[in-house]
């Protein structure tokens, strides 16, 4: 198992915006961090209230949005708009091409992580969905939130992985069993967690090609674990 601590990650204050970047993006450029399999960014950002992206676009891209505090309205070239607060999962194949907006209308700081998986086909017509998971469906267990074929009440990615989010605490503990050939890449959200006997902290993360990933002893803990080709 590799481990990648949070103060090991790429960061950017742009005054409005604080982000930690996990993998190579914008301004920062880590040869060794491009991605992991299909996994291309997680960026952990704070937007300033009354502040946001402007409307600018993105191709053949699976965008994944999760909410941890405040919240952020989205408005796209799709004609939707809505704004998307802590348990929501808003997925967004960027496909063809799409326009959109983010923006933080609220009068404290939206945190919120930024994911980006690499489709599996390209060209598709662009497409949106949203899903609310609540706090009990996450306590105690790993449940899917992204998943290929939208199964569990998942949001649909055009890509042969999965994403699963996780709170747990105390004796709270999960296994995740891991088919031959593919791997997992776990970031700890926030609290701290032992990962097959490691400890990890908010902003950690572990990457493994082995067999099965046990998590325990969390503290306030909450994961997202994505299994990938």
């Amino acid at each position: 198992m590799q481990i990648r601590r949070s103060a090991e990650r790429g960061q950017a204050d742009h005054g409005w915006l604080r982000s930690f970047h996990s993998f190579s993006f914008a301004g920062y450029h880590d040869p060794r961090h491009m991605g992991f399999s299909v996994l291309r960014v997680i960026n952990e950002d704070r937007i300033a209230p009354g502040t946001g992206f402007g409307t600018h676009g993105h191709r053949d891209m699976e965008i994944i949005s999760y909410v941890l505090e405040g919240e952020l309205e989205h408005r796209d070239s799709l004609g939707n708009g809505s704004v998307i607060r802590p348990g929501d999962v808003q997925r967004m194949s960027a496909g063809s091409g799409v326009r959109h907006s983010e923006f933080n209308h609220a009068q404290s700081s939206t945190h919120f992580l930024q994911i980006w998986i690499e489709p599996n086909v390209t060209g598709i017509a662009p497409s949106y969905e949203e899903r609310h998971f609540p706090a009990a469906a996450k306590r105690g267990r790993l449940c899917l939130i992204a998943a290929p074929d939208g199964r569990d009440g998942a949001v649909t990615i055009h890509q042969d992985a999965r994403l699963y989010a996780g709170l747990f605490d105390g004796a709270e503990s999960a296994r995740h069993e891991v088919a031959p050939g593919r791997k997992t890449y776990l970031h700890v959200v926030r609290g701290r967690i032992e990962v097959d006997g490691e400890r990890l902290l908010a902003g950690d993360a572990a990457m493994t090609a082995v067999a099965g990933v046990q998590l325990a002893r969390g503290e306030a803990a909450e994961v997202l674990l994505f299994d990938l080709p």
